[in-house]
């Protein structure tokens, strides 16, 4: 009995320890892609509420692609819908392998994860839920090896500390 609490009591511990740890996240969300590739119709939907128009932003895209990738590079349409409905698109290029054939991402096995950052230092001008929506802009419908993609929106200064 002792044991079980003592098992229940450091899980606890290590649960708060692991969510405090970031500090700078807003939101951190990936979705897995059906069937490991992303049709361009697959539009990826994410709601965060900024609280502090004041405060500067980085924001990311998140991805997971197999090593059978067939291109150095990802584009994505980045629509971004503000709590009066004003709607900004814009399209940014992510680099996936560099001029040297180097992956960019972090590797594990086959998979390797990366972090774009797509907007710096950017200041959202007004207090609400933010809705982005993520679209592959690729010329294929279809694109191969593509896991699982997302967003994360994190406090500027706070993730320099």
């Amino acid at each position: 009995m002792k044991n079980g609490f003592l098992v229940l009591l450091g899980s606890c511990l290590l649960l708060f320890f692991l969510s405090s740890c970031d500090k700078a996240r807003i939101i951190d969300e990936n979705k897995d892609m059906p069937a490991y590739g992303w049709y361009y119709k697959n539009k990826l939907a994410i709601d965060f509420e900024i609280k502090d128009t004041n405060r500067v932003y980085n924001v990311m895209v998140n991805l997971r692609v197999g090593n059978e990738y067939p291109f150095s590079n990802l584009f994505v349409m980045l629509n971004q819908t503000s709590p009066t409905q004003k709607i900004v698109s814009e399209r940014k290029e992510i680099s996936i392998i560099n001029e040297r054939g180097i992956w960019q991402g972090k590797g594990l096995g086959n998979l390797y994860d990366f972090q774009a950052t797509v907007m710096e230092r950017a200041r959202f001008k007004e207090i609400g839920l933010y809705h982005f929506e993520i679209e592959q802009n690729m010329r294929l419908d279809t694109l191969p090896h593509i896991m699982a993609a997302g967003l994360r929106v994190e406090d500027y200064a706070l993730s320099k500390e």
